[in-house]
């Protein structure tokens, strides 16, 4: 039997446009918060008496929490479904890679992204799926099913999405938005004072885009090609960077970065001389999605897990907090037309069918091509800047040496004489 519930917060401590007014009399004064509903509680109570604990391994900062009015996602999944959630975190896929390669994590979800769910496949690091336990699949966008990285969605359900583009200090940089493009990080006029990303998956795929190559390219002359491209570029480059972008760009100290789209519209929220573009020429669009660890204790509760965080509500709440795209049509639908017309988050659906590219893992080969191409790269920048730093400063020693041992010569030839 299909019900209806709304399980509504007692406290919210700011105000969203995300629900209902509801008056707070103890202070009398109206806000604004979100109620939860779904559809099947019989489905979500069938574990409710036995005790049941999942583990949750997710980005930092990549849920819902309960602030801003928003649900607090975890705690309404326990208070439905009586299933206690424990919620680590990590910072990159690597991290997260390493963690489940070297065995004794105990992991029930998990939420990668493309390319390294392509690795995980492989390297058979992830359960199948069970579609009969995950019905509001349903709410996924066609356009995110059956993916390069998991071309059946038989390991993985969408989480959120965005690309990747350029943001830029609109008080220093005058060109228009539809002229702007990836060569903009090569132009001699802003040196010093671009930034750029410090991984070589990222970076390559700059150079590749504007070399014309497949951003998953495994050519060994492309990879080639793209290290000289960054070479090029990097006279010009300020300093390799990730996160530490937000400050720069947000203090000034840079006018020009590629960053990821959702981080762009948190950035641009708190510093109005800060704008964002997709560049025309193409660009990586990147996907997150929720996977069950061959570890995995509660494989069905897990899969519980991934159908509450498909609800609408839950979905809507995931993109308002973290200001990234969702792919899940339910939420979609909830969002204000000043969101779904923002071209940052929402780019048209004919650029994004032929100017992105969704990564995939490369071969061992490819990746340690990559890799030494990269750290090449790298050297060359600290060599290029200090290329004479070490020969001055051995000669200083061996001079001041000599000169060391000829003031005792003479010292001890006076004390003969």
């Amino acid at each position: 039997m299909k019900k209806t519930v709304s399980l509504i917060y007692a406290l919210v401590l700011l105000v969203m446009s995300t629900g209902c007014h509801y008056q707070r009399l103890s202070e009398g004064e109206d806000i604004e918060i979100q109620a939860l509903s779904v559809e099947d509680t019989e489905y979500y109570t069938r574990f409710k008496d036995e005790k049941i604990a999942i583990n949750v391994y997710n980005w930092g900062e990549y849920i819902s929490d309960g602030s801003d009015g928003l649900l607090d996602i975890n705690s309404e999944f326990t208070n439905l479904t009586g299933i206690e959630v424990n919620y680590s975190t990590y910072a990159t896929n690597e991290e997260l890679y390493a963690k489940l390669k070297g065995g004794g994590s105990e992991y029930d979800i998990i939420i990668p992204s493309d390319y390294m769910i392509s690795r995980m496949i492989k390297e058979e690091m992830l359960l199948p799926l069970n579609y009969e336990n995950i019905p509001n699949f349903k709410n996924i966008m066609d356009r995110f099913r059956n993916m390069s990285y998991d071309e059946e969605n038989l390991y993985s359900v969408p989480y959120t999405w965005g690309t990747v583009g350029i943001i830029y200090d609109n008080t220093a940089i005058s060109i228009p938005e539809e002229e702007m493009d990836w060569s903009l990080l090569w132009e001699e006029e802003y040196k010093d004072q671009i930034l750029m990303f410090d991984n070589p998956r990222d970076a390559f795929a700059i150079a590749q885009v504007l070399l014309g190559y497949s951003m998953n390219t495994e050519n060994e002359k492309e990879l080639k090609a793209a290290a000289e491209k960054l070479k090029e570029q990097k006279s010009l480059v300020q300093s390799y960077v990730m996160d530490e972008i937000f400050d720069k760009m947000g203090a000034g100290e840079a006018v020009l970065a590629p960053y990821y789209a959702g981080d762009a519209l948190t950035l641009m929220d708190e510093y109005d001389h800060l704008s964002f573009v997709v560049p025309k020429s193409g660009t990586n669009m990147f996907i997150d999605a929720m996977c069950i660890p061959y570890c995995a204790k509660q494989k069905e509760a897990a899969e519980m897990y991934i159908n509450f965080m498909c609800e609408a509500d839950c979905a809507y709440a995931t993109t308002s907090y973290i200001g990234y795209s969702t792919p899940n049509s339910a939420a979609f639908d909830m969002l204000d037309d000043e969101t779904k017309e923002n071209k940052v988050s929402y780019p048209d659906e004919d650029y994004l069918e032929n100017s992105t590219t969704v990564y995939v893992n490369l071969s061992d080969e490819a990746n340690l091509t990559m890799q030494r191409l990269w750290t090449d790269m790298k050297s060359t920048e600290e060599e290029g800047t200090n290329k004479w730093l070490v020969p001055v400063f051995l000669l200083v020693c061996v001079l001041s040496s000599i000169g060391i041992l000829i003031r005792r010569y003479i010292k001890n030839k006076k004390d003969l004489y």
